[in-house]
């Protein structure tokens, strides 16, 4: 065999993994049967360079230490990510009143809540208020931790990954076998539609923060234990406290049910808007359950696009 034919060969091989991988997570990723309204091409975005937030997150499977950052506002400054694209435009009249609706239902909820009530750790007055430096060391905290038997299973801590400065906060269950691999946060097939999914409404990765209930992977990828939730669960929480984002979006039953202290089923939690210590949160599906049941993509897109009304709303009414 030639080497352009050997070339030609794997081009075509690529090409149908990535119709198999892409045919439900293209463009159009939340299609399922009957016409909805297409999605826009996303813009394209250009290179922004976040090497100051590189401290916060794992950057190879490797190492599991970071370099310290020295304490400079107007790097602490620089570090905080460019805003996101704005909103893809919603076509849908009908659509449009709803997220209206939702927004508007959402600030009379936040009326009858107490002031942001997320008390700041400990960590953030430590470092002067600089919440990459507080998550850095919350990280080289969590790392080495044995509090449950997960750590005799795992192959490496999964702390997060994202900006200090977000503003919407991803929370899943648990690390899959590639996150354990690699040690970061929704980096496997389910992690691939994520992204996708943030794209589709203005965002990237560098604009959130991604985290997991647990951060360790349970053996065969099984509902978090209770034991283990309760030894791992502090830790996400003081996340919460030194990021204080204004949304948090929890991906899957499990996430909200735990975060939310709730035995509701995914079906209702999805229904309104919640709250955690003042913060609203929503809830949608796990990707992972998207690519097992395309049909509900239809519904995340939906609750993603709310997610982004909210964030704009909010946004708005800071400035």
């Amino acid at each position: 065999m030639t080497h352009a034919e050997d070339h030609h060969g794997q081009l075509k091989n690529d090409l149908r993994k990535w119709v198999e991988q892409n045919s439900d997570t293209g463009l159009d990723w939340f299609l399922d049967e009957g016409p909805v309204e297409a999605l826009p091409e996303a813009p394209v975005v250009p290179e922004v360079p976040i090497a100051p937030e590189a401290p916060v997150i794992p950057v190879t499977p490797e190492s599991q230490t970071t370099p310290e950052v020295p304490a400079n506002p107007e790097l602490q400054k620089a570090a905080k990510p460019q805003p996101p694209q704005p909103a893809p435009p919603i076509k849908d009249p009908e659509f449009q009143r709803q997220c209206d609706h939702f927004v508007e239902a959402t600030f009379g909820l936040m009326g009858r809540q107490a002031p942001h009530q997320v008390v700041p750790d400990p960590l953030l007055e430590k470092h002067g208020g600089d919440p990459r430096r507080a998550l850095k060391e919350l990280r080289d905290e969590v790392l080495p931790c044995v509090q449950c038997k997960l750590a005799e299973t795992r192959t490496q801590v999964v702390f997060g990954a994202g900006s200090a400065h977000a503003k919407v906060m991803f929370i899943g269950e648990a690390p899959g076998r590639d996150e354990d691999l690699q040690g970061q946060p929704f980096v496997g097939a389910s992690g691939q539609l994520l992204t996708k999914i943030i794209s589709a409404i203005g965002f990237e990765r560098e604009h959130i923060f991604i985290g997991n209930i647990l951060k360790c992977r349970p053996p065969a990828n099984r509902d978090p234990l209770p034991v283990e939730v309760k030894a791992c669960e502090p830790f996400l929480k003081r996340q919460l406290a030194i990021i204080q984002p204004s949304i948090i979006c929890c991906l899957g039953r499990v996430a909200a049910q735990t975060l939310l202290n709730t035995e509701d089923g995914l079906g209702k939690l999805r229904e309104s808007v919640h709250f955690y210590e003042g913060i609203p949160v929503m809830a949608t599906y796990h990707p992972a359950a998207l690519l097992r049941n395309p049909a509900w993509k239809r519904d995340t897109w939906n609750d993603v696009r709310r997610l982004r009304a909210l964030y704009d709303a909010l946004e708005q009414r800071k400035s």
